[in-house]
């Protein structure tokens, strides 16, 4: 039998449920569902687990489904989306799957996605002008995900998709030792 790897199960998903969604003209909802369904696994690290348990019936693991849709009150489109997962034996990538529509949506609406790692956490004034700063680079609407790396020592290290933007002391000290060793 031929394996298939989770990637690629997690994007055949993530496409579906997003032309789903275009087609049925409620793309923001299912968007803003993902994000709550997010949340849930990010809260509850035991959800999926007890979904992918095969010592529970599939009636329990439908009814936790719709608890789980009833709490979140999302829409008829995820929850469906939900259920053939379930029925699919597939809730197992549900995080990655998750995580490969908001790619998906956001390339979708062409907005940016940026990665920025400093050495502790922006204040919200730092963000504000970051993100505007960077919007103006890109010409575009960007969304930005902020990581500590303590290691950086200062500076900052931003990534947009294949370009990385590297102004970390880190960096600039490695470069020095390069240069001083005369390896450059």
């Amino acid at each position: 039998m031929k394996k298939i790897s989770k990637t690629k199960v997690a994007n055949t998903y993530a496409m579906a449920l997003l032309e789903t969604a275009l087609d049925k003209k409620v793309l923001n909802k299912v968007f803003d569902d993902v994000l709550k369904i997010k949340s849930v696994l990010a809260q509850d690290a035991g959800f999926v687990g007890f979904m992918t348990n095969p010592m529970y019936s599939d009636d329990d693991k439908s009814k936790a489904l719709s608890e789980v849709v009833k709490k979140t009150k999302i829409s008829t489109v995820s929850a469906q989306f939900l259920d053939v997962l379930r029925q699919n034996r597939r809730l197992c990538y549900l995080d990655i799957i998750s995580d490969e529509f908001v790619h998906l949506y956001y390339k979708h609406n062409d907005i940016a996605e940026v990665e920025v790692e400093s050495v502790k956490a922006l204040s919200a004034g730092q963000n504000k002008k970051m993100l505007a700063v960077l919007e103006k680079q890109l010409g575009k609407k960007a969304v930005v995900t902020c990581s500590i790396n303590p290691e950086l020592i200062g500076g900052l290290r931003v990534r947009v998709g294949s370009k990385m933007f590297d102004d970390s002391v880190v960096t600039k000290l490695n470069h020095l030792e390069i240069m001083m060793k005369g390896e450059e």
